[in-house]
């Protein structure tokens, strides 16, 4: 039986990894949350599930607790104020892997961003140089992972658009938003966009997660961030094109003939509309096909798929 320990618990990934693990592991759970009224998993399932309340902002109150731990899971992240998410997403997930003892530790589970990722799988240059407050401090902490003497033990892993949520769950932002693309669906057959992405559900995160704890990647001293230990979390890449047509086919809005949206006329409507737009907004509008070469979900590993396709989105949102 393993000790693991999971930051970020009561939010969307949270829930459904803390329900996951506690379905298909019998392992001691250690759940590190701010306000415990915001968890909604049953937690009387079985025993050995551990509430700790508290703040990532202050990790070093549980330092005994820490170099007790086999398994780490780090899912807990901020943004908004620039101050509070360079000391969460950088500094105190730094000093968290560091009072983990790399004796007793097996494995640290580690939530990035695939935003932070070039097609190619390597790191993105832009992301650390003109991303969000977000972005750029999640590039930064993977930039300084292999300098931790427990560097060797880390995966990484790269979800990409993310949706989830529930009644008794969290959503995930782009979940919350999916009312406003039924609202928008009838105009939104008739226009044709170039660009592709990957999603992935919370719930194939968490199962893929879970295999993972399950079945540790081998560890490279001498690489220690090596390809065998990043992953990348999403089904396979959609075109702006197909997501269109899938949505539209779901909720039964047929298309005739379709009006092109290219990047020119978008930065010309920039212009004479005068609409005020970040660095790396400019930057995603022309890179638009945020694919990776290698990517994983729960049916690389010989497991179901809980969401695949767009239609599963909007049937799972609508439960």
């Amino acid at each position: 039986m393993k000790r693991i320990f999971i930051t970020g618990a009561s939010g969307c990934i949270g829930h459904y990894l803390t329900e996951t693990l506690i379905t298909e592991t019998q392992d001691e759970l250690f759940l590190l949350v701010r306000n415990p009224d915001k968890l909604k998993v049953d937690l009387t399932k079985r025993p050995n599930i551990h509430i700790i309340p508290g703040n990532l902002a202050n990790i070093e109150d549980h330092a005994e607790l820490l170099k007790t731990i086999n398994i780490a899971v780090l899912v807990a992240t901020a943004w908004g104020d620039p101050k509070e998410t360079y000391n969460i997403n950088v500094t105190k997930n730094l000093q968290l892997m560091e009072l983990l003892n790399p004796e007793i530790c097996e494995q640290i589970i580690y939530f990035s961003t695939a935003s932070i990722l070039g097609n190619d799988n390597k790191l993105l240059k832009e992301a650390g140089e003109i991303g969000t407050d977000y972005i750029s401090t999640k590039y930064e902490c993977f930039t300084r992972l292999s300098h931790l003497k427990i560097a060797s033990k880390i995966t990484t892993v790269f979800p990409t658009l993310v949706f989830g949520g529930d009644e008794n769950k969290p959503y995930s932002h782009l979940s919350g938003g999916l009312a406003d693309v039924v609202k928008w669906v009838s105009l939104l057959r008739w226009l044709k966009a170039d660009g592709s992405f990957h999603f992935i559900h919370g719930q194939d995160i968490a199962q893929v997660v879970v295999h993972l704890i399950k079945n540790p990647p081998p560890e490279n001293q001498e690489n220690p961030l090596n390809n065998e230990r990043l992953f990348v979390l999403g089904n396979e890449p959609l075109t702006a094109n197909q997501a269109i047509k899938q949505i539209c086919d779901y909720f039964q809005q047929k298309i005739y003939f379709q009006i092109p949206l290219s990047i020119g006329l978008a930065n010309f409507l920039i212009k004479i509309f005068k609409i005020q737009m970040a660095e790396w907004d400019h930057f995603c509008l022309n890179y638009r096909h945020f694919t990776y070469k290698k990517y994983y979900c729960p049916s690389t590993f010989g497991l179901k798929n809980y969401c695949p396709t767009i239609a599963d989105l909007f049937e799972k949102a609508t439960k």
